[in-house]
């Protein structure tokens, strides 16, 4: 339960050297890049807290849910609500309700998911998405299939002192990026606390868990609410950036998505969420632009060409883009032994 490598929970000096860089990289991105570029960096940096989100459950608790986008979803649809049409609502009060609202609202559906196990878990959390999404998608009160416009982004006054202002894409940027390092930082902590061996025994082995005296469905209805709740952050997030949320985000595919770039990066770590994240996001463009090659459109079936492309990382690097990383390194490190 508590080895160290099991699952790259300590990460080798080749991981960190090239977190070390990628942060670095981030930091200076805003001043090189474009307008349009550093919006997209900014999503990516939204959807890696998402994906964290997702790997507590998944690759720390062991619960593999299809149903996470429903807490990403609604956040953002509580920003929608919470802001007038005419004015900017307060970041301080908004963005702690829309995460309470999500943590609630994974509370209230872990405590039916977590008394089930395997294939049940994965359908029932999948079954509740699908309910909150039709609640939204065929409710005109609620937006409709159409979703709701954001027009304006969280205001961060306080009394009158404004320190940061959101307006702006550099600033939205920043301030992402500290918050992905926060969720980071919390969940590294997280991992080797207590109560995060008390998750990965569990993902291990819950019957010997429960046989020493854990309450184990007690901390995996907790794990799944902290999950909820960080997801729900993404969510507030993504619907302050884009200024647009929609039923879609809380969809099928939003979910799969999230499995995807943990799967991608490396489940156990979070730094692992973060990579698959980018990854998922960059290659999802590249595939996108791809050019239409006589009658077929490649470009059109991009989903064609990740799926390839994960069933590839899987097979050759089934630790992910982070554990093909340390794998490298420790070759290296061999060659110059």
């Amino acid at each position: 339960m508590s080895a160290p490598k099991a699952n790259l929970e300590a990460l080798p000096r080749s991981v960190q050297a090239a977190l070390v860089l990628a942060l670095a990289a981030l930091i200076a991105f805003p001043f090189v890049g474009s307008d349009f570029y550093t919006q997209m960096v900014t999503r990516m940096m939204i959807m890696a807290i998402f994906a964290m989100s997702l790997d507590l459950l998944q690759g720390v608790t062991g619960l593999v849910s299809l149903g996470h986008a429903a807490y990403f979803g609604l956040a953002g649809y509580a920003l929608a609500f919470l802001t007038p049409a005419s004015a900017a609502v307060s970041l301080w009060w908004t963005l702690p309700f829309a995460v309470l609202a999500s943590a609630l609202a994974a509370l209230v559906i872990g405590f039916f998911v977590v008394r089930t196990q395997g294939i049940y878990f994965i359908m029932v959390t999948m079954a509740f998405a699908q309910m909150v999404f039709y609640l939204f998608f065929d409710n005109k009160v609620l937006g409709g299939s159409d979703g709701l416009y954001i027009n304006f982004r969280p205001d961060a006054g306080i009394f009158g002192w404004v320190p940061f202002d959101l307006d702006s894409k550099i600033t939205m940027y920043y301030f992402t990026l500290v918050i992905v390092l926060l969720v980071y930082a919390f969940l590294r902590r997280l991992l080797w606390s207590p109560f995060g061996r008390a998750l990965a025994g569990i993902r291990v082995n819950e019957h010997r868990m429960r046989a020493i005296g854990f309450g184990t469905v007690g901390y995996k209805l907790s794990a799944f609410t902290l999950a909820g709740a960080l997801a729900g952050l993404a969510g507030y997030l993504w619907g302050a950036q884009t200024g647009y949320i929609n039923p879609e985000l809380m969809g099928f595919h939003m979910s799969a998505n999230a499995l995807m770039m943990v799967v991608l990066g490396g489940m156990g770590n979070f730094a692992g969420a973060i990579a698959g994240a980018f990854a998922f996001e960059y290659l999802m463009h590249v595939f996108k632009d791809l050019p239409q090659l006589g009658n077929v459109d490649l470009g059109k079936h991009w989903q064609l060409w990740m799926g390839l492309f994960i069933v590839l990382v899987v097979t050759f690097a089934p630790r992910g883009l982070l554990g093909l990383v340390t794998r490298l390194g420790r070759r290296r490190e061999r060659s110059h032994a």
